[in-house]
């Protein structure tokens, strides 16, 4: 049985001071959360529902789905010369 991967771009968003979720291939997916880590916890059970609330799995929910989380983070510091 084939493993179907999906893919989640996370982007730090400094304001709030969580990552942010966006995925092409997961429709509705809109999570937020402080770390990686929480964020990965969230994405086990946010992705197959979301699949399943589309209509994405195939028949039956036996099997496994992968997902590739992609985190991009851009900081700024000040320099003192």
């Amino acid at each position: 049985m084939a493993i179907s991967r999906y893919h989640v771009q996370a982007d730090w968003d400094p304001e709030a001071g969580v990552w942010v979720t966006t995925s092409e291939d997961v429709p509705g997916l809109a999570t937020e959360a402080e770390t990686l880590e929480a964020l990965t916890e969230k994405l086990r059970d946010l992705i197959p529902e979301l699949l399943g609330a589309n209509h994405l799995l195939g028949s039956g929910r036996h099997g496994e789905i992968s997902f590739e989380l992609t985190g991009y983070r851009q900081e700024s510091v000040l320099l003192a010369w």
